[in-house]
């Protein structure tokens, strides 16, 4: 992990099919940070992110309380946003109760896979989720971000010249 850098991790991984319920919490996770800023300040913190935020096991972050929160804020190298330091917990939470609906997070992004006939229609697909997302608590979720989430873990292709 440290010979590679957390956009160069990013970059390798976004638009590979992911199925894995912890890398779909980690590309939430920096959906959450990228907003109102670059992906790639959001992608260099992924070490940190992962540290801070139990490798994005999703179900332990459910159980953090406010000692847990109060570190990572206090964690020189998270991007100090509070608010958005307090989302991943809500995001957690949220996810967990998406089971048993789903099996996990990732199936549930991949069940607004569209069809071929939908497929290049990004913005739509991402308010779409985004609505859903935030109709069961989470935060944080635009539909850009959503739309981008959905093509970094391969669900929508990517679009050319993106």
């Amino acid at each position: 992990m440290d010979q590679i850098s957390g956009v160069q991790q990013y970059h390798q991984l976004f638009g590979t099919k992911v199925y894995d319920a912890d890398t779909a919490f980690e590309f939430l996770t920096i959906a959450v940070f990228q907003a109102g800023m670059s992906w790639k300040v959001a992608a260099s913190k992924i070490p940190v992110f992962k540290q801070v935020f139990a490798n994005f096991d999703y179900h332990k972050i459910a159980m953090f309380d406010e000692p847990d929160l109060e570190a990572i804020e206090s964690n020189s190298n998270m991007i100090q946003n509070g608010r958005k330091i307090r989302s991943v917990l809500q995001n957690a939470k949220a996810a967990v109760q998406l089971e048993p609906e789903f099996n996990n997070l990732a199936d549930y992004f991949w069940s607004f896979k569209p069809d071929k006939s939908e497929e290049g229609d990004r913005d739509t697909i991402g308010a779409v989720v985004a609505k859903d997302m935030k109709k069961r608590g989470f935060e944080f979720v635009g539909p850009t971000t959503m739309g981008l989430l959905l093509v970094g873990m391969g669900i929508i292709e990517r679009r050319p010249n993106a």
